[in-house]
């Protein structure tokens, strides 16, 4: 019986796929691209780093958000997952542009900025509100204990 059969990955292609072609046109990706260059980070409160001249220039805080909002809509919440998932995954790489952040870096990004996380989302849920998109009602969450 005959397989399917991928492609030789020592094999030279003579026309490469761009990273760009193998995102899908409606992926959530670029959704969050497209969102999170639409707001003026500054303005928000993410602080952005300083470093000497002569040391590494800082990541970009638009490109770490965007890795953390990933994060959260694909529950993959800790700083060491979202450093293997810029790794080894391809939408990942797609939105971060290849970088590559060390889990420090991104763990130090979401403590820097606690202040900004929730402005920014607040911003989100008001930009919902006044498109339309939800109603704003209030939903009470109520905990039932189960146990004994």
């Amino acid at each position: 019986m005959a397989y399917l059969t991928g492609y030789d990955r020592q094999q030279a292609t003579l026309i490469p796929q761009s990273i760009d072609e193998l995102i899908a046109e409606d992926s959530l990706v670029r959704i969050i691209d497209l969102f999170v260059d639409s707001l003026d980070l500054n303005k928000l409160g993410f602080k952005e780093g300083v470093y000497p001249d002569n040391g590494r220039p800082a990541y970009n805080p638009a490109d770490l958000f965007k890795l953390y909002i990933y994060g959260y809509l694909n529950r993959v919440r800790t700083s060491r997952l979202l450093e293997r998932e810029c790794q080894r995954n391809i939408e990942v790489m797609w939105l971060l542009r290849g970088l590559q952040p060390c889990f420090r870096t991104i763990a130090g990004f979401r403590s820097e900025n606690p202040k900004a996380f929730r402005n920014t989302f607040s911003h989100f849920v008001k930009q919902l509100y006044t498109s339309g998109l939800i109603e704003g009602k209030q939903l009470l969450l109520i905990r039932v204990n189960s146990g004994p």
